[in-house]
This record gives structure tokens, sequence and C-alpha cells, in this order.
């Protein structure tokens, strides 16, 4: 892997306004990312996992531009693209590129997959029609799918093949980077298997870099190199696939491996489930000093004056924590 990161966040913010200054809140304000730093070096898979709602989607979001920061930057092959105007994005998007979580509403229901397909070619390419004819059904035999397909709509697809479809249509340009936003969590099991092992093929072939958002943390340690675990538009720990499962460093992170199903039966029953009490704090009025604190079994006073920073805790990991468990 290249020593130069592909990609590059540093204390990305994303805040949205809700209400309305006529009702009786007025105008609220929305952390839903809040000062994170990341960097992805080339050819690597990067895991985002976090509750629903912990701003997993609206990072990746923000990674491709579809929103706008609030702070921060974002660097991606060493150009500073955080603020750049709509055609001044239109190059980068060819290599920046995303797979959404619902392939059926990613898909405009009017249009054959053909068109589909062949959009981001015509508005990015010179290719004449039939280069274009020949490309999409390469795309299709490359995600398993075949040449008699294009001139059918998204309808008349299953759900694991629409969303082969949301894959031919990122890689068409062929790419770089590809954010994929939950990808495989509305499939069936089974068929998650074979996007999963799709994703893997296609990476090495096409050498791809991912940003893969889940919640499922299985698919996430079979796909990932290493892994962001994020709370509350935060970033609480990041290591190596491994490491983190093995000996998580953040109290969050612990529980969350902890809820992970283990299909032997005696180290399932030997292991201790950890279950956090309370709810998930609001972005709107996030709570003071560590995010965590309201729900954290080892929470001292210090946790609720002072935020604490991600600081390295061992080798390749770094986790926003005063008291790491493990340490």
């Amino acid at each position: 892997m290249s020593e130069v990161p592909l990609l590059e966040l540093d204390k990305v913010s994303k805040r949205f306004t809700v209400g309305s200054r006529f009702s009786a809140r007025g105008l609220l304000t929305v952390h839903a990312v809040d000062q994170v730093s990341l960097t992805v070096m080339t050819g690597e898979t990067v895991g985002l996992v976090g509750e629903s709602g912990c701003g997993k989607s609206t990072l990746g979001r923000s990674i491709v531009r579809l929103y706008d920061i609030s702070d921060g930057s974002i660097h991606f092959h060493g150009r500073d693209i955080s603020h750049l105007s709509k055609p001044g994005m239109r190059p980068i998007r060819r290599e920046l590129q995303m797979v959404f979580q619902d392939p059926y509403a990613s898909l405009n229901p009017r249009r054959r997959v053909r068109d589909l397909i062949a959009e981001p070619l015509r508005v990015h390419t010179k290719l004449s029609n039939s280069q274009i004819t020949a490309r999409v059904i390469e795309l299709l035999e490359l995600v398993g799918l075949n040449a008699e397909h294009a001139t059918r709509y998204p309808h008349e697809f299953s759900g694991g093949q629409r969303q082969r479809i949301g894959i031919a249509r990122a890689i068409a340009l062929e790419p770089k980077l590809i954010v994929l936003d939950e990808p495989v969590s509305a499939l069936d099991v089974s068929v998650q298997a074979q996007i999963v092992n799709l994703l893997a093929d296609l990476q090495e072939r096409l050498s791809l870099t991912y940003v893969f958002i889940a919640h499922d943390l299985s698919v996430v340690r079979q796909v990932s190199s290493r892994i962001a675990v994020m709370y509350l538009g935060s970033i609480v720990e990041l290591g190596r696939a491994d490491d983190i499962f093995e000996r998580p460093a953040h109290p969050y992170t612990e529980a969350l491996i902890s809820a992970v199903p283990v299909p032997d039966v005696d180290k399932q029953g030997s292991r201790d489930r950890i279950v956090l009490t309370g709810d998930v704090p609001t972005p709107v009025n996030p709570p003071s000093g560590c995010r965590f604190h309201p729900r954290c079994p080892i929470a001292q006073d210090i946790c609720k004056a002072e935020r604490p920073l991600l600081k390295p805790h061992g080798a390749n990991r770094t986790v926003a924590c005063h008291f790491p468990v493990n340490a």
C-alpha cells in the first residue's frame, strides 16, 4: 500500500439545522458528525461501525461531498476537496463513488438498467454509443449479471441483483475509492455473502479502496483491514480489525463486540454480555465531556468534565477514552 493516504479527513464536522424559528423550541442544531479525523490508504478497506444514528452514513456522504461539511477538511489524493464547487468536483467524481444502502431507492424505476449504468459514462467520457453499450455489458458480466438484463427495469430484479446493478454503476468509471453505505444490510443472509464476495473480488481485480459502513460487526470483520468505531458522531476507537475484536480498548467497543453472536455454543455461554443502560443521547444536545459517559460502566468525574482525544493505545491503535479497558 502507498505511504500517502488516498483519503484524509481532518476534524471533519457536519451540523444540520432543524426546526423552525416560529416553533416553541426554535431552531436546533444537530451535531451529526463531530471532529472526525481518519486516513484511508490505497488498497485497504476501512470499516465504519456503530449504532444506528451515530453518524456513519452522514460521514460517508460527506466524504463524497453529497453533503457540504461544516468544519474541517477532506483531502483526496492530496488535494483539498472540502469546499470545491460542483464544476470543481466533477473530475473528482470519476475517482470517488458511492454504493447506497437501498438499491431500489437509488435506481430510477423509469429507466432501463442499460441507461442507469450508461449515465456516468455519457456524462464523464467521450465514448461512442457502441462503446458505451459494450462497456455496459462488460460491467453487467463483471458483477455477475447477463447482457439480457440490460433491457429490464429495476423492479424486475431481486434485492441482491439490484445491488449488483448499483455496484456496476459505481465501478463504471474505474474509481479509486468507493464508499459502501450498508450495502448488504437490506439483503438476506445468503445474498449478503454473495455481495461481500463480489466486493472482495472486484477490489482485487480493479485495485479498489473501500470505506465500508455497516452495523453488522461480523460482516465488517470479514471485509475490513481496519475498523473505526463511531459513537454519537465521533470516532472512539480505530485499529486493525483483529485487534479491535480480540482486545477492544473502548468500553463502547467492548459492549458492541460482546453482542456479536458466536457460532460455538460453549464459547458463547462462557462469554459475558455487556448490556448498556440508558438511551443514546440526542445529537441536538450531546453530553459534556466524553459523549459516552452517561452509559459507560466505568465513567468517573473527569469523563463528565473533559472530552478525551484519540490517542495511541499500543501499536496501530488509537482510542478516545480516559480509562481504556485491556490497558
